[in-house]
C-alpha cells in the first residue's frame, strides 16, 4: 500500500508532478497492499499459459495452409485430445502447485526488496535489469537442467518434461511437480540479485513464459522478431533438444545458445543443421540440373 493518501501528497513527496502512467499506477494501487499487488502474478500465469499458446494450437490443428512449412518436425502432428489432456495437466500443476507457491512466496519478495511504490522505473532501468534476469536465469538455468539430464535427475523428475519429443506451446510448462519447483529457483535469482519494482516483476514473469511458449511452439517462423536477439536460441534450437529426447546431451539452454557453444553442447545440433544445409543445396542443384535438362530436350 502506497503511504500517499492522495495525489497532491504523492507529488509533494517526488518534488514534481506524476507522469500519466504514475498516476495509474497510484490510482490503482495506493488502497492495495503489495500482498495483493504480488498476487496478480497468479492471474498472469493463467492467462498466460491459457491464451498464449492457442494461435500455435491452432495451427496444428487445422493445419493452416502455408504455414505447415515451418513447422520443425512436420511429420508429428498431435490429435485434440492429446493437446487437451496436456493443457489439463497443465492446470492442475497451475492449480495445485504453481498457485500456492505464489501465495506463500510473498515473504520472500518482500524481504529482497521488490518495492510497489513510487517513483515508478524509468524505461531504460526496467530494460536493464531484465536484460539481467533473463542473463542470469539462462545461465543457472543451463546447469539445473544438464543436472535433470543425468540419470537419476531424468527418470525420476524431468522424463515428464520430455514426453512430448514435438512439443507444442502447452507443453512448455508441461512438468513434474519437483520440475518446477526447482526452475523456480533460477527465476528468481535475477530479481534477489538485483531488486526492482513490482512492475518489473511482472513484466519478468510474463516475458520468461512467453519466451518459454515460443520456443516450445514447434514452428520457426522466419519473421519473428526474436530472431533479431542477439545468441537467442528460439524453438529450432530447443526442438532439437525433445527431439533426441532423453539421452540429449545437447542444447540445455533455455533462452540463449552461448552456454551450449562455450561447454559444447551442441554440437549434434550444428552437425545436424550442417548436414541439412548441405543436402538442401544438394536438392537445389539437382532440380536446377533437372529443369536445364528439360529445357535443351524442349529445344531440340
Amino acid at each position: 500500500m502506497l503511504p500517499f493518501h492522495s495525489l497532491s501528497a504523492a507529488q509533494a513527496a517526488l518534488g514534481r508532478n506524476l507522469t500519466s502512467f504514475e498516476t495509474l499506477w497510484f490510482n490503482y494501487s495506493h488502497d492495495k497492499s503489495s500482498y495483493f499487488l504480488y498476487c496478480h502474478n497468479i492471474l498472469f500465469l493463467f492467462l498466460i499459459f491459457s491464451l498464449i499458446p492457442l494461435p500455435l494450437i491452432f495451427l496444428e490443428l487445422f493445419h493452416v495452409s502455408g504455414i505447415h512449412k515451418y513447422k520443425i518436425q512436420p511429420k508429428v502432428r498431435l490429435p485434440s485430445a492429446e493437446i487437451f489432456r496436456c493443457y489439463k495437466d497443465v492446470m492442475r500443476m497451475f492449480f495445485l502447485v504453481v498457485g500456492p507457491l505464489q501465495l506463500v512466496s510473498y515473504p520472500s519478495i518482500n524481504m529482497i526488496g521488490i518495492r510497489t511504490g513510487l517513483p515508478l522505473p524509468s524505461g531504460w532501468e526496467i530494460v536493464s535489469q531484465l536484460v539481467v534476469y533473463f542473463m542470469v536465469e539462462d545461465y543457472t538455468n543451463y546447469w539445473v537442467h544438464r543436472f535433470l539430464h543425468c540419470e537419476w535427475g531424468y527418470e525420476k523428475i524431468h522424463r515428464v518434461h520430455h514426453e512430448y519429443t514435438a512439443p507444442i506451446g502447452f507443453a512448455a510448462p508441461y512438468a513434474h511437480w519437483a520440475e518446477v519447483l526447482i526452475l523456480g529457483i533460477p527465476s528468481f535469482l535475477g530479481p534477489a540479485m538485483v531488486p526492482g519494482h513490482m512492475i518489473t516483476f511482472w513484466l519478468w514473469i510474463a516475458l520468461r513464459q512467453i519466451e518459454a511458449i515460443e520456443t516450445h511452439s514447434g514452428y520457426d517462423f522466419p519473421w519473428s522478431v526474436t530472431k533479431l536477439i542477439p545468441f537467442y536460441g528460439g524453438a529450432d534450437h530447443h526442438d532439437y533438444h525433445h527431439y533426441v529426447g532423453g539421452q540429449s546431451h545437447s542444447n540445455f539452454a533455455s533462452v540463449f545458445t552461448y552456454c551450449d557453444y562455450i561447454y559444447g553442447t551442441d554440437k549434434g545440433y550444428r552437425y545436424q543443421k550442417k548436414i541439412l544445409k548441405k543436402l538442401k543445396e544438394e536438392a537445389k542443384i539437382s532440380e536446377a540440373s533437372y529443369y536445364s535438362t528439360a529445357q535443351d530436350v524442349k529445344s531440340d
